[in-house]
């Protein structure tokens, strides 16, 4: 099975550090966060790998063959002006042969089992929403538990990682994003899984702030058998 990694990002909100390099680039306990997605895709055996660039993108593909590219088969897909999350996928499904694939947002790091993803075609891994505020349980207005930056219980978000069928190429834009245009329409038809996944390794990078909050998490002594495998 081959995996699309989404990198074309500008990363408008790490600037000034992405005025240089791309998001991908980007270091997280050291290593830049494409190494980081290659190392996860390998843990599973994918090692046939599509990588949708686009803002800096020979900078990426330079530093991949510099280390040889960590031992997996690479291609690139490369957007010239932004297409969008679907338009990316669509540009690069002339490299997809087999009945499914695999997608990942390129700046997610993560631990989600992807084996549990590979049985469902069409589905979004889910993880429960994380709040960076503290939340408040309360009863006749007075305050009786505060949980600082806690998990929603009981209510999903998407998780970035992805198991499409390649029957999706029919209803993807040439430009445009997937989460807003292509699942909603697959929802409509009852035809989009979930794979729910609770007290799992995930980081989405955004800020300046996800930076560090990630690396804290990632050498924690829960997480760093699962990051030092190679």
């Amino acid at each position: 099975m081959k995996a699309m990694i989404l990198s074309g990002g500008r990363g408008k909100r790490l600037r000034p550090v992405t005025d240089t390099i791309p998001k991908p680039l980007i270091l997280i306990n050291k290593r830049p966060l494409i190494e980081w997605k290659i190392n996860y895709l390998k843990k599973f055996g994918i090692k046939d790998i599509i990588i949708c660039s686009g803002y800096k993108g020979k900078k990426i593909k330079n530093y991949l063959s510099k280390k040889n590219n960590f031992g997996c088969n690479i291609e690139y897909s490369v957007e010239t002006s932004p297409l969008g999350t679907a338009g990316a996928i669509k540009k690069a499904l002339k490299n997809i042969f087999d009945e499914s694939f695999i997608v990942l947002n390129g700046d997610i790091i993560t631990n989600i089992n992807l084996k549990k993803m590979m049985s469902k075609p069409n589905s979004i891994a889910a993880i429960e929403l994380r709040t960076n505020y503290g939340t408040m349980k309360i009863k006749n207005n007075k305050i009786i538990q505060f949980n600082e930056k806690t998990n929603v219980e009981n209510i999903w978000m998407n998780g970035g990682i992805y198991h499409l069928s390649i029957d999706i190429a029919k209803i993807l834009p040439t430009k445009g994003s997937l989460e807003s245009i292509v699942f909603p329409k697959l929802a409509k038809k009852n035809s989009l899984n979930t794979v729910k996944f609770k007290n799992v390794l995930w980081r989405s990078i955004d800020s300046h702030k996800d930076i560090e909050t990630c690396t804290k998490e990632m050498i924690q002594k829960k997480y760093t058998k699962f990051i030092s495998k190679r």
